[in-house]
């Protein structure tokens, strides 16, 4: 009886998954042009890279856990409206997909190694979306800022696409044009809740499963 209720209290959360955040927190989104982050990659040298896989809880505590990562930050991207919501974005409807920003040192981690962490830490031939989080929202992109990123990411992905074959890489690949800086109650969600139902169910094991497949890239307390 108590392996039945524990069967249905986890598919309940993970259909409950990265879309059903506390809705208690003023979701207004102002035209975010500056954050304490960027201001600290200006004043540092820092740079800054943009990521989409699925629940931004998750990614965001991936890159959190590589040496080189200053900040990593929940957003949208991709998408064809202004400031943009958590719940508008979560219709479909707005063409965002849920985002990183990530913010390091190059000298510590390369936009290479941030790459290999991207395709290395999600199911890269799942189509719109990752493990339960299912919809455009959750759909995979790797934005690019010049020709050099592009070149990186087209020829990481071509090896791949060789390795998966007849199978294929489900990641767009799209120019970066604007980062919306989420709610804050999005921020560092995986770290303040760790027994959050879904986090627990989804977003440990996934991180757990990036640092067993690559210990060389944690920062020492991880």
């Amino acid at each position: 009886m108590k392996s039945s209720i524990a069967f249905i209290l986890l598919n309940f959360f993970l259909a409950i998954g990265c879309s059903q955040a506390s809705k208690s927190n003023n979701n207004d989104q102002p035209d975010h042009n500056s954050t304490s982050a960027e201001l600290l990659a200006q004043d540092q040298g820092l740079e800054k890279a943009y990521f989409a896989s699925g629940c931004f809880w998750c990614v965001e505590a991936v890159y959190e856990s590589v040496k080189g990562v200053e900040e990593s930050i929940s957003g949208y991207a991709g998408g064809h409206t202004k400031n943009p919501t958590y719940e508008l974005s979560n219709t479909g409807k707005t063409g965002h997909a849920e985002a990183v920003e990530i913010i390091y040192d190059p000298e510590v981690v390369s936009f290479s190694t941030l790459v290999d962490v991207y395709f290395g830490s999600q199911n890269v031939t799942q189509v719109n979306g990752q493990g339960p989080d299912i919809g455009s929202q959750y759909r995979s992109i790797i934005f690019y800022q010049n020709d050099a990123q592009k070149k990186i990411i087209d020829e990481k992905i071509a090896e791949l696409n060789a390795k998966l074959s007849p199978k294929k890489v489900a990641a767009e690949v799209m120019p970066f044009e604007k980062f919306w800086v989420g709610e804050d109650y999005h921020q560092n969600y995986e770290r303040l809740h760790p027994n959050q139902g879904y986090i627990r169910s989804v977003s440990i094991p996934r991180l757990n499963k990036f640092k067993a497949k690559f210990p060389e890239l944690l920062k020492d307390d991880h």
